[in-house]
């Protein structure tokens, strides 16, 4: 990787918003680090890797040591994004009743807890005005909730928001600006096929929210398009 281009870690980086994030860093001339759980059946990752300025980790942000390589491969540089993409709906809940425990766990786990340890982990290595940018959901906020269930996946985005309302304070000194974005519904892997968006539609408004943040808008929850969402 080129020593004098901004540098990006992307977790979650082997397919939909990760992958496609990706692909818009490198394309800007970004350095990434990618980690993914499973390099190996990365396939589209590591096709978009052929001769480009990236590194691929094996990394699930679940595991205690999940840091280490990452760091490994950012060496001696300063990280300019840390962008917490990695996530799991966690179950289909939709009353109190169907929750499932394992799967509340799992949530909370990777959606909340793993940003969390992952950023501290990284926060030596990251440059003084970096951001770091949690891809949150609107179904994380409590004023929005007119409907109920999903109990996992809303219950460990209200977290990752808190989260981010932490760092921001965490950063403030160091000029780190942080955010959690809603990227919409849109059709992943998660999101499923009747969503209105486009992965595309999705990432390049979202890329265009994250180059107009400044200090002011560390620790918000927006949309895609730079909105304040409520808590």
């Amino acid at each position: 990787m080129s020593d004098t281009a901004p540098l990006a870690v992307v977790t979650g980086a082997n397919r939909g918003l990760g992958l496609a994030f990706t692909a818009r860093l490198l394309d800007r001339g970004a350095a990434v680090v990618a980690a993914c759980r499973e390099p190996d059946a990365a396939s589209e990752l590591r096709e978009l890797a052929e001769g480009r300025a990236i590194r691929i980790v094996r990394c699930d942000v679940t595991d205690e040591g999940a840091a280490g390589d990452l760091i490994a491969a950012i060496g001696d540089r300063k990280v300019d994004l840390l962008l917490h993409n990695a996530g799991i709906f966690g179950g289909a809940e939709r009353t109190l009743l169907d929750v499932d425990e394992a799967g509340l766990r799992a949530a909370f786990e990777t959606n909340a807890i793993g940003p969390l340890l992952l950023t501290r982990a990284l926060w030596s290595h990251l440059a003084d005005g970096a951001r770091v940018v949690c891809i949150s959901s609107l179904m994380g906020s409590i004023a929005d909730n007119g409907s109920g269930g999903r109990h996992a996946y809303r219950m460990s985005k209200a977290s990752m928001n808190m989260l981010v309302r932490c760092l921001a304070h965490d950063g403030r000194e160091r000029g780190i600006i942080v955010a959690a974005l809603h990227p919409g519904w849109v059709r992943t892997g998660m999101g499923g096929a009747s969503a209105p968006l486009s992965i595309d539609e999705s990432v390049d408004a979202m890329m265009r929210t994250l180059d107009a943040l400044d200090p002011s808008r560390s620790g918000g929850f927006f949309d895609r398009f730079g909105e304040t969402l409520p808590w």
